[in-house]
């Protein structure tokens, strides 16, 4: 806005995913705004290159670490003062909530994980290997302190917005907040299929599934691999990340998985508008990579719990799967059936995720903000 300065805010940028693709869409619709963070690896994610990015002491320990930073973070982000600009806007899941500020517009895609809603499943596998029993030990220790100062940041915002209907349930849960939803920017035109461009389709190429993600344990890439298996389904996993070669070795022995890494919006479209159907078995309080699949034309088969109730409609764009386990997913994939979807409706419903919707939204709400 112009004559107003805007300051943008996140947990950290040392990986591509969802949180920091609608940071890339604020940064678009406010590129004079500095972003502030914990860590910055700009060798890992490059989207930020023509943005001045801001960060503090927490710059000089390993991004590995930042799973366990938790407690650092909050102190980080607790002292970092923002009164100088007329408004911040968060983009968090963690602590940037907690930073000073004289207006404030927190976009939280979900209250923090690790001591909230995820706190069982964290404790049960933390994900440091021979570590686990001392960060379990730590973590049991401190997580009440923690949930304490994780609660008194949530209410410094002056506005909170989410994502979608699951997690503003979660954020009035845990927080005791209210939270407008504002779907996040999914750029479906990158997806779309193209008229003037051929590309394979379901009926006329091998069929196979695909789930395209950060390989992380909650994304649960092991159900889809474990349940295709199953099935006795081909899937496509494409991705990378600190559990791929524990997939790998839970794939082995069978030629019905492939691997391949990262692949731009252009090439990942084509292997999404010739396969069967996106499978999305994890949790999520949205779902960009599943909304980039149903531009793309490939429904989605989600499990029934989280964001993805927000943009699956069973038999029109997809099917849900009751339970969280390889024996309902492959349930699911056994009955599926591509010809009864059709590509260009399936595409359609994933239109009203698409940038102008986001940046009209968040423009009002700024402009509220700032004029209140």
């Amino acid at each position: 806005m112009a004559g107003r300065h805007i300051a943008l805010v996140c947990d950290w940028l040392t990986t591509p995913g969802g949180a920091e693709k609608v940071l890339l869409e604020l940064h678009r619709m406010y590129p004079n705004a500095p972003i502030y963070t914990s860590q910055y690896r700009p060798k890992k994610i490059t989207w930020f290159q023509d943005a001045t990015v801001k960060t503090g002491w927490l710059q000089f320990l390993p991004a590995s670490f930042r799973r366990i930073l938790g407690p650092l973070r909050q102190l980080y982000f607790s002292h970092l003062d923002l009164t100088e600009y007329d408004l911040v806007i968060s983009v968090t899941g963690a602590e940037a909530k907690s930073v000073k500020a004289r207006k404030h517009l927190c976009y939280c895609h979900v209250p923090t994980q690790y001591y909230w809603q995820m706190y069982d499943k964290y404790i049960k596998n933390p994900g440091f290997g021979i570590l686990d029993p001392f960060v379990r030990f730590f973590f049991k220790l401190l997580v009440k302190p923690l949930r304490r100062l994780d609660y008194r940041a949530a209410q410094r915002p002056d506005q909170f917005v989410t994502i979608s209907s699951y997690a503003a349930k979660q954020i009035k849960k845990y927080y005791h907040r209210d939270a407008q939803i504002v779907y996040p920017a999914v750029d479906v035109a990158k997806f779309m299929p193209k008229k003037t461009t051929k590309t394979p389709t379901r009926e006329t190429s091998d069929p196979y599934f695909v789930i395209s993600c950060r390989q992380v344990t909650w994304k649960r890439v092991d159900l889809a691999i474990a349940a295709c298996i199953k099935a006795k389904k081909p899937l496509l996993v494409i991705g990378d990340g600190p559990e791929h070669t524990n997939l790998e070795k839970l794939a082995a022995g069978s030629d019905l998985v492939t691997f391949i890494s990262w692949l731009g919006a252009e090439e990942l479209s084509k292997y999404l508008q010739a396969a069967n159907a996106y499978i999305f078995p994890s949790v999520e309080p949205f779902g960009i990579a599943a909304v980039e699949a149903l531009a793309a034309g490939c429904p989605v088969i989600a499990y029934d719990e989280g964001g993805s109730r927000d943009f699956v409609i069973p038999e029109k764009n997809g099917m849900f799967f009751p339970e969280q386990t390889a024996s309902s997913l492959a349930t699911a994939l056994k009955k599926f059936r591509p010809k009864d979807y059709k590509r260009p409706e399936v595409t359609a419903s994933a239109q009203k995720f698409a940038p102008n919707h986001f940046q009209t939204k968040i423009k009002r709400l700024v402009k509220e903000l700032l004029n209140a």
